[in-house]
């Protein structure tokens, strides 16, 4: 066994495999949704930051909801960018591990954005159910230390699945069927006994996602009894409103989550996974700005006063 597992050299991303000149064309369309991305996450931070009128708790996580999303690209699209243009290609044993870590990275941001989404909608549940108790509760004091919980427990359950994955053995070289050495897609590879990483993958899961959606829906049960109470209906229509674009982000986060970990195991699961984890990775944090500048009033108007034609509309 020790022969075996000194003998792995490198491992091989397999990417893509598709057709030379799709994947040129992908390449070209994928840099595009990359630039995109960071162009609208970063204007979304630049209005947050320009326009005082967006000096207010809801902001404040929204641009750090920016923060993980411009993360997440930069930390997976790269590595993807560069397979398109050269497929299968073969990557150092301490490479791959160098490049998990990066994987470590990427479990942070999920973990991150996923307690950023639950920390929003509690900001929502107060601003519509307890207004007149609005700015006590929902102090920068709060505000501050919830933002940081988010961060530190993605740093926390992100290092837990690190730990674990790298004195793991591989006995040969391997070919990984992904577009960057992802944790998990790396752990299938290992010739030991990965039980403990299988229980802690299953717990994180459960802990990451289904606590924190329960969170969200139950905020937005309690938001939408308060607003059937109001009487007037452009109240309601207003209170909807600030809810719309969180709700939406909501829905495209979980949306394929909730499908990469508990979809269809027939057919090609593994490459229905890799592609939806692409979505996640590349079309999420490009859609998020486009969805809080489309959908929120405010987030339009503070463009249209960074831009001098508040009046033009």
């Amino acid at each position: 066994m020790g022969d075996n597992m000194t003998s792995v050299t490198e491992f091989v991303l397999l990417g893509f495999p598709l057709d030379t000149t799709i994947q040129v064309f992908l390449f070209v369309l994928f840099s595009l949704f990359f630039a995109f991305t960071l162009l609208g996450n970063g204007a979304i931070l630049g209005l947050i930051s320009l326009d005082s009128r967006l000096h207010t708790p809801m902001y404040f996580f929204l641009s750090h909801l920016a923060i993980v999303d411009v993360a997440y690209a930069c930390n997976t699209v790269p590595q993807m960018l560069l397979n398109l243009l050269s497929p299968a290609k073969p990557i150092s044993f301490a490479g791959c591990m160098t490049a998990a870590k990066m994987g470590f990275l990427f479990l942070t941001f999920a973990v991150t954005e996923c307690l950023l989404l639950v920390v929003m909608s509690y900001d929502r549940y107060v601003a519509i159910c307890c207004p007149l108790r609005y700015s006590a509760i929902m102090s920068w004091r709060v505000c501050i230390t919830l933002v940081v919980i988010c961060w530190t427990i993605g740093v926390l359950l992100s290092s837990i699945h690190l730990v674990l994955l790298l004195p793991l053995p591989f006995c040969i070289s391997q070919k990984i069927n992904h577009f960057f050495c992802e944790i998990m897609a790396v752990l299938k590879l290992a010739c030991a006994d990965t039980h403990i990483n299988e229980i802690m993958v299953l717990a994180g899961a459960i802990s990451v996602l289904v606590g924190p959606f329960s969170s969200i829906v139950i905020s937005y049960m309690c938001i939408l009894c308060a607003i059937l109470r109001i009487q007037s209906g452009e109240n309601q229509r207003k209170a909807f409103s600030t809810c719309s674009s969180h709700l939406c982000v909501v829905g495209l986060f979980y949306g394929t989550a909730i499908i990469m970990y508990v979809g269809p195991r027939y057919g090609h699961p593994k490459e229905h996974k890799k592609y939806l984890l692409l979505f996640h990775s590349l079309f999420n944090p490009m859609l998020n700005p486009l969805i809080y500048t489309l959908r929120n009033s405010e987030v339009k108007n503070a463009l249209k006063r960074v831009l001098g034609i508040e009046g033009a509309l």
